[in-house]
């Protein structure tokens, strides 16, 4: 007969990340209602039916060979050993654990959790080809990063016997670097090859700032999202794990299994926040849109320490990180002019990067995993234990964010992009993707003389924001003009 206590446990963590699986659903209903308030209503339902359609995509490849990839290959390309013993029996799709199986209950919700980890990491994608980029490239890019990158990195540097960890002791608690690193880093790639949308730029290469047809309603999906955040910070736990190596002392461990407790983290999660929208609304002037997101970025830029560090160190980290990725957001698109039309790269890629090399430093000694054996670490603890440390920190984060995130995306949409398969014909782009793809939902151009789907007095518009009409002048001089305050 199984033990009470152990049976009590099981059943208590496959409810523990059934839950959480449910909170995380909130975080795509947020990037729908945000992403859909930030582009015009000409893109809202092309929006809405993209950001939809990588769910089942991502799911289904998640369950062929995702999961067994984070299973598989922690050791990394042969650098502390070979394919682990058992990923087959597990994570493969034809395993019995890949089904109803009274044996195993866990394993259903593991791989839920860990699906839902996809999600987000390619829905982040989503933001890279708002407004101009085809669906089915989003659905090839946003598939790759959620069911093969990001896995890869999971693997490495957030699974215990990850290579990146007993190596390099590489921490990343929270997923800064594992999920939006990686993530920002592709949507970096993805914009560099697509372009800005038309208009964006003006002849003289000033900045328009073409701002998000309901600002409140982005504000509201962003909320949502903090509210997803819970769940996905509470999924990065084991709830219930023995620490203790004279007897039995149950505690929550951290992904790699350190210990932590819930009551830290809640500490950490909401000194970030608050700390994170403090200094966004300080260095926007009080923009909602960056105040908002500024929330998300100072919780990404703590993520990866948020299990160890003090309340006031997460604050004060989260706040100085949000005024680095804003100020570095539009130095970036004025420096090098690219369109990233809700600030992915920013909150997720430069936040999570940031979080990464700092949690180095911040938690520098303290013991990133159990100890494999046969393997030796760069660092480690008096006892031995491979030791969280700068380096190990800074090269993981170029892993996440160039190597793993960077450069696949920018190799794929290149591709897509000499197929002519990356973005829309100029014409879709000025009607809008819903003009080509959906029955209109709002009266886009009511009385308007249109021809060959696009409105006259669009076409107009965009001619003066792109600088192709005679002067610049027109239509567009009320709403195409350079942001001074940036």
């Amino acid at each position: 007969m199984q033990d009470p206590i152990e049976a009590l446990t099981i059943i208590f963590t496959e409810f523990y990340y059934w839950v959480t699986v449910a909170l995380m659903f909130l975080i795509h209903v947020g990037f729908s209602t945000y992403e859909i308030a930030a582009v015009r209503p000409k893109n809202m339902q092309r929006t809405l039916m993209k950001h939809f359609m990588v769910i089942p995509l991502v799911t289904i490849t998640f369950f062929f060979f995702g999961w067994w990839l984070y299973n598989a290959i922690p050791s990394g390309p042969g650098i502390t050993g070979g394919i682990l013993d058992g990923a087959g029996e597990t994570a493969a799709p034809w395993s019995p654990l890949m089904a109803p199986e009274l044996q195993d209950r866990l394993n259903g919700v593991f791989w839920a959790a860990f699906l839902l980890f996809s999600w987000t990491a390619a829905a982040i994608v989503s933001g890279a080809v708002l407004e101009r980029g085809r669906t089915g490239a989003f659905l090839i890019l946003g598939t790759m990063v959620g069911s093969v990158t990001w896995v890869i990195d999971a693997a490495w540097g957030w699974h215990p016997e990850g290579w990146m960890v007993q190596v390099m002791g590489y921490h990343d608690a929270y997923a800064s670097g594992v999920i939006h690193g990686i993530a920002g880093g592709a949507v970096l790639g993805v914009i560099l090859v697509i372009g800005p949308r038309i208009g964006k730029f003006g002849p003289r290469g000033e900045v328009r700032d073409i701002k998000p047809h309901n600002v409140w309603m982005c504000c509201v999906g962003l909320f949502i999202i903090y509210t997803g955040f819970w769940g996905f910070y509470v999924a990065c736990n084991i709830p219930i794990a023995n620490i203790s190596t004279e007897g039995v002392y149950l505690s929550a461990t951290n992904i790699y299994g350190m210990p932590t407790t819930l009551s830290g983290i809640t500490f950490n999660f909401l000194m970030s926040l608050s700390g994170g929208i403090l200094a966004a609304y300080l260095v926007s002037r009080g923009d909602p849109f960056w105040t908002f997101s500024g929330g998300l970025a100072g919780i990404i830029a703590t993520s990866a320490g948020n299990d160890l560090y003090h309340p006031l160190q997460s604050m004060i980290l989260a706040a100085i990180g949000v005024v680095i990725i804003y100020k570095l957001h539009f130095w970036v698109e004025r420096r090098f002019k690219l369109d990233d039309v809700v600030g992915a790269v920013a909150v997720h890629g430069y936040a999570g990067t940031f979080g990464v090399v700092v949690a180095g430093f911040m938690l520098w000694g303290y013991p990133a995993a159990a100890p494999v054996e046969g393997v030796t670490a760069w660092f480690t603890t008096p006892e031995g234990w491979p030791a969280v440390n700068p380096l190990g920190n800074l090269i993981g984060a170029l892993i996440m964010f160039g190597v793993l995130g960077f450069l696949p995306a920018f190799a794929v949409a290149k591709l897509l992009d000499a197929f002519g398969l990356l973005r829309v014909p100029r014409a879709v782009e000025l009607a809008g993707l819903d003009a080509h793809e959906h029955s209109p939902s709002y009266p886009y151009f009511r009385g308007a003389d249109v021809v060959d789907g696009v409105a006259a007095d669009e076409r107009a518009l965009a001619e003066a924001m792109d600088g192709s009409s005679s002067n610049g002048t027109g239509p567009a001089g009320s709403v195409a003009r350079e942001d001074t305050r940036r």
